[in-house]
Parts: structure tokens; C-alpha cells; sequence
């Protein structure tokens, strides 16, 4: 069953989309992965980094996910790492840094094609550089966000893309993208999947700090056809996405494979 479909809704373009949560939705549960995290840190995955001064906002992470879990974190680890292994979500934290809001510790086990050396010590303007007109439409309403969110509020957003796999550590786009010609129109189905990225925001109460969390759902293209709404609603999101929101996503790549997928559902 496919749990979040932010296709759903229109206009198909760039939004922040930001709703208030009840504590007891901000972590969704499932599998806590661990051992698919451990494995990745241990490969040379770039999947963690921490600067300097940030522990006492790693460690207020770690309080709060081991209230959401009733689990207690490896007190011999990175404070914030050691909380990304009672979850299934990576987990970002922000601290303002000479007045700017910088990513001070990440633990990035599901990037989309990114990784936690790409984007430690970046400022939230560096972060979304690559997204189109994020600095002229959002950033400083996002900084406003950021600055006067309250602790208690926990605010969640949903966005997606189509890649040609199912992997949840993603850091590069281009091994990806080289197997696109390999897909036969009648795999569509199967090889292409929606990858919708579940985000939440919440402000530390001691340090002030913001946690930024990212939880990765996929489903196979062919799941659609289970459900009529949700795959009309795609269709329309397909077909009507602006043209900065295709480019930033890739999605012409599979323009072909998903004509075909559709042509047949």
C-alpha cells in the first residue's frame, strides 16, 4: 500500500508545505535499520559528519528519540548517530551560526544523491542552492520559520520524484541514471519507483537548535494500479509539473517508460 502520495495535490511545482503534527505521529515507526546504517558508516559511505560545538543539540536529539522509541542510544557513539540508529529517518541538525542557519551534524543514510560530506557546514541557502528559485521564493520565509518555530511545534512535508531504483542510499546520480537504457517499456512497472521523502521540523528547546528529520517511502511504478485515484492523480502530476520542477528532478529521463506504464493501466 502506498502510505504518502504528495503527487496527489496540485499545483505540481515547488512548495514548502509545512503542517503542524502531534508528537505522537513525528516518528512513523518501522524498521529501525541499524545494521543497513552501521554497514554504511563502516564502507566509507559519507553518511555522518559532526562539527565542532555541536553535541549539546546531538545529545537533545538523542533525549527526544529515545522518549519517541523507549530505546536507549549507545552512549559510546556521536550523540546524534547514535539517535539515527534508534529510527528508521536520517536525522540534520541546524544551528544558527553567525547568524546563519548552518547544518552542524548529519546522519545521511538515504540521500538522494547527496551526501553528508556534500552537505555538512552548508547554510540553508547553500543547501537548496541546486533547487530552482528556492532563494528568490522561500528562503527567507524559511528563515523566518526556522527562527520563530517554538519548541513543542513539530511541523512535517512530503515531496517526490521517480528514480529507476528501490535502494535507500542513493549518493550519486550518475550510476543510477547509466541504467536507464537497460529498461525494457513493458519493466516499467517494476523498475521505475516513486520515492516520496517525509520531512520534519522541530526547534530543540534548550539549545535552540532545529532538527530537520528526512524518512524515505518507495513503491514500485506498478503499485499504482491498485489503487485507480492515486494513479490518476499521478498521471496528472506526471503530465502537469512545471518544467523547472522536471528539470531538478530528472524526470524527463523516464518520459518514455512512464507514457508506456500509463498507455497500459
Amino acid at each position: 500500500m502506498i502510505r504518502h502520495s504528495p503527487w496527489d495535490t496540485p499545483p505540481y511545482d515547488f512548495a514548502i508545505g509545512l503542517k503542524p503534527i502531534d508528537e505522537a505521529a513525528w516518528l512513523e515507526g518501522g524498521e529501525a535499520d541499524a545494521a543497513r546504517k552501521r554497514a554504511l558508516l563502516a564502507s566509507g559511505g559519507e553518511v555522518w559528519g559532526e562539527e565542532a560545538g555541536s553535541r549539546e543539540g546531538q545529545a537533545e536529539v538523542l533525549a527526544l528519540v529515545e522518549r519517541a522509541t523507549g530505546q536507549a542510544g549507545d552512549a559510546g557513539l556521536p550523540p546524534l548517530w547514535a539517535a539515527s540508529l534508534l529510527c528508521a529517518d536520517d536525522l540534520c541538525l541546524m544551528e544558527p551560526r553567525g547568524g546563519v542557519w548552518r547544518l552542524t551534524a548529519a546522519s545521511l543514510c538515504s540521500g538522494t544523491f547527496f551526501t553528508a560530506a556534500d552537505a555538512l557546514g552548508k547554510s540553508l541557502a547553500q543547501l537548496h542552492d541546486p533547487v530552482p528559485g528556492f532563494a528568490d521564493r522561500f528562503l527567507s520565509v524559511v528563515e523566518r520559520m526556522f527562527n520563530a518555530v517554538q519548541p513543542g511545534v513539530i511541523m512535517e512535508r512530503r515531496n517526490w520524484t521517480l528514480l529507476n531504483s528501490d535502494q535507500l542510499h542513493l549518493p550519486r546520480s550518475g550510476p543510477v541514471r547509466a541504467l536507464i537504457p537497460r529498461i525494457a517499456a513493458a519493466e516499467a512497472g517494476e523498475a521505475l519507483h516513486l520515492r516520496v521523502e517525509r520531512q520534519t521540523v522541530r526547534k530543540l528547546p534548550d539549545t535552540g537548535a532545529v532538527l530537520f528529520t528526512i524518512r524515505i517511502w518507495r513503491h514500485p511504478l506498478a503499485a499504482l494500479r491498485a489503487d485507480p485515484v492515486k494513479l490518476a492523480a499521478f498521471a496528472a502530476a506526471w503530465n502537469g509539473v512545471t518544467e523547472e520542477f522536471r528539470a531538478y528532478k530528472g524526470l524527463a529521463h523516464y518520459d518514455a517508460l512512464v507514457t508506456t506504464f500509463l498507455a497500459s493501466s
